[in-house]
């Protein structure tokens, strides 16, 4: 009997969780077709691949293209590279839920999000709060299966340096024995790719699942 094959979408292919799901995808014979919606080139060529540069400010321009099985959404950019809060905000919130959004109603059943530990609509920190806002957004979509990772320090090969979170994983690599420190462990952006496509491709159904940091190593 010929095994069903999916196709998976994913946006922020090129940053740092992305880039794994992009490979990871690419080598599972689970999915025939990896569709990319992106910016900019993710400069990868494979038969599986089918890659769009896209505006995300002009929905109505791609969103015939939000068509398959699975969504995986790692959008993301910092306030520096940003240039703003606005801005950061429209990126990391406003894109990635117009993109969820359009997918439930094109009938994508699956969806996994790359959220952040701590994330809470009601933080008074600007990263936390606009994360926590997206997490409640797209839970009320009505996709048949969802999931929300917030990994703790992202360990993996940037393509930019952030020196300020070297020094958070040196430092939660140091003490993640103590008790109540351990949900910061770092953890490798591999893992967090591996736990999305795991958590998506299990036969029942998970409605609005959230995984927090630690929880996210059980489902590799």
């Amino acid at each position: 009997m010929k095994t069903h094959t999916k196709t998976a979408i994913i946006i922020g292919a090129t940053g740092l969780v992305g880039s794994h799901l992009l490979q990871q995808l690419l080598s599972d014979s689970r999915y025939s077709k990896v569709l990319v919606l992106h910016r900019r080139s993710t400069g990868t060529e494979h038969p599986k691949l089918e890659e769009h540069i896209i505006d995300f400010d002009s929905p109505e321009k791609w969103s015939k293209l939000v068509q398959g099985d699975h969504l995986f959404s790692a959008l993301g950019t910092t306030l520096a590279k940003a240039g703003s809060e606005e801005e950061q905000y429209k990126i990391d919130n406003t894109y990635q839920y117009n993109v969820a959004r359009v997918a439930a109603q094109n009938n994508v059943t699956g969806y996994a999000l790359v959220s952040s530990v701590g994330a809470r609509s009601n933080s008074k920190n600007f990263y936390l709060r606009m994360k926590g806002e997206l997490d409640e957004a797209v839970q009320n979509l009505g996709f048949k299966s969802l999931a929300i990772f917030r990994p703790s320090f992202l360990d993996g090969d940037r393509k930019e340096s952030r020196f300020g979170e070297r020094i958070g994983i040196i430092f939660a690599k140091l003490f993640s024995w103590v008790p109540g420190i351990r949900k910061y462990r770092p953890i490798h952006a591999e893992i967090v790719a591996k736990a999305m496509i795991n958590h998506l491709n299990r036969n029942q159904k998970h409605l609005n699942n959230i995984y927090e940091s630690d929880k996210i190593f059980d489902l590799v």
